[in-house]
């Protein structure tokens, strides 16, 4: 008898079809401010749904359409093509604008992620402000992330979905490299003493063996 309750509760929990699955990421993702994860969207499906898949399906569906589904960091959202984003910008007036110092800090932090505030000072070479990373905090681009197992268990930042969305990066793998900062006149030729190796400069990992070994959850 159980066993004549549990497959009539499994038919009756049957998965929707792809097609209608597909439907139903879109609908999320299209009426959300914020990428969705596929947890998320499982949370909100019917059970037996495969958010996963679907997207797959989906991602497939709007390729070489106006609007894309692209991945930001663990998240999916619905994003304007990039050959069309100039029909979306307008000249407006920029009322608050980050500092050099904060400028430095940020690109530290994504390129040196996870990173202290002493790390930074060194490949800066001067004091970081409060107010600098305050504000980058209240901006949504940083948060903290794991504490350093070293003397003091120093908190250590890293960059946010936030600030992934709004250059369109899918992950921080997807900055551009040392050649390009300076190709682009954005970065001068010569690092600054005790700077860290900059993503792109090298081929090699950027985690180096056991690091993850310095940092507790």
């Amino acid at each position: 008898m159980p066993q004549d309750i549990e497959e009539k509760e499994e038919s009756v929990f049957d998965a929707p079809p792809m097609a209608e699955q597909e439907r139903m990421i879109e609908a999320m993702l299209f009426a959300s401010a914020t990428p969705l994860d596929t947890r998320e969207m499982a949370a909100r499906m019917p059970h037996g749904s495969d958010p996963a898949e679907a997207l797959v399906h989906l991602r497939k569906r709007y390729e070489g359409r106006g609007v894309n589904l692209v991945r930001v960091g663990d998240g999916w959202a619905m994003r304007t093509a990039p050959d069309l984003g100039y029909l979306m910008r307008r000249e407006v007036v920029e009322t608050r604008k980050l500092s050099r110092a904060a400028i430095e800090t940020l690109a530290i932090i994504a390129y040196h992620q996870p990173v202290t505030r002493a790390e930074i000072e060194e490949i800066r070479g001067v004091s970081v402000s409060r107010g600098t990373v305050d504000q980058l905090l209240e901006m949504e681009w940083i948060r903290f992330g794991r504490r350093k197992m070293t003397p003091g268990r120093p908190v250590t930042f890293v960059v946010t979905e936030s600030f992934l969305d709004h250059f369109g990066l899918e992950s921080a793998r997807d900055l551009p490299g040392l050649k390009e900062l300076r190709d682009a006149g954005l970065l001068d030729n010569r690092p600054p003493p005790g700077a860290l190796p900059m993503a792109g400069e090298d081929d090699d990992d950027e985690s180096a063996p056991g690091q993850n070994e310095l940092f507790e959850d």
